[in-house]
């Protein structure tokens, strides 16, 4: 019964996570915007080519469908099971979002890189963690102007934010493994920014629509 909450808590958790936002915020305004920048549903390149407008309301639905998968599904799975380690249920509600996110299974299992929705299971998990390395992404992004280059660096900082704060080990080995998936998911970015071809934050908007 308690391996059945866990499943199903992971499975719905990968549904709230699948919503591809950004691309429905393209289709809304007839594009794909698959094809457009840098063919990332994700919020940033949402901004840069629907605009700011568009590119916020992305980022917070992204955000809040890691927050909420993690703070609503375990509520409802202890209602049906009080047994059920409500650490665990958070956490795998968590990834799962963040697999929803990034494979979603609406556009065949291609979606974004889960920096906003990763964002959000950490705010719900430690938020202490989460500010810490929200400072770091902001640091970066206004000294570099590259919000992948911050991506990276929030990445890195989360386990070593998770530990100095407390957080348990399992919650550190999951925000390690989480971090890593996030940097990997940025391989085209390390690669143009290894070649001085990354867009920097106010750059020119490829294809974008005013």
């Amino acid at each position: 019964m308690e391996f059945g909450i866990y499943l199903i808590v992971a499975i719905v958790a990968y549904f709230v996570g699948s919503l591809p936002t950004g691309y429905l915020a393209g289709r809304a305004r007839g594009l794909d915007i698959r094809t457009m920048g840098s063919g990332n549903i994700g919020a940033t390149n949402v901004f840069r080519i629907l605009g700011r407008k568009a590119g916020t309301c992305v980022l917070l639905i992204d955000a809040l469908k890691g927050f909420l998968a993690c703070w609503l599904l375990p509520l409802a799975a202890r209602s049906f099971f009080a047994g059920a380690n409500g650490e665990y249920l958070t956490l795998i509600a968590g990834v799962g979002a963040i697999l929803g996110h990034n494979y979603t299974c609406w556009l065949r299992f291609k979606g974004g890189k889960g920096v906003a929705t990763t964002g959000g299971v950490f705010f719900a998990v430690a938020p202490a963690a989460a500010g810490t390395a929200l400072a770091v992404w902001l640091i970066v992004a206004l000294i570099s102007r590259y919000v992948s280059l911050a991506s990276i660096a929030a990445a890195v900082t989360l386990p070593l934010a998770a530990w100095c704060w407390g957080k348990s080990l399992v919650v550190i080995m999951v925000f390690l493994v989480l971090g890593l998936l996030a940097i990997y998911k940025h391989k085209g970015n390390i690669q143009r920014l290894m070649n001085g071809t990354e867009n920097r934050i106010g750059g020119r908007k490829p294809g974008g629509v005013k």
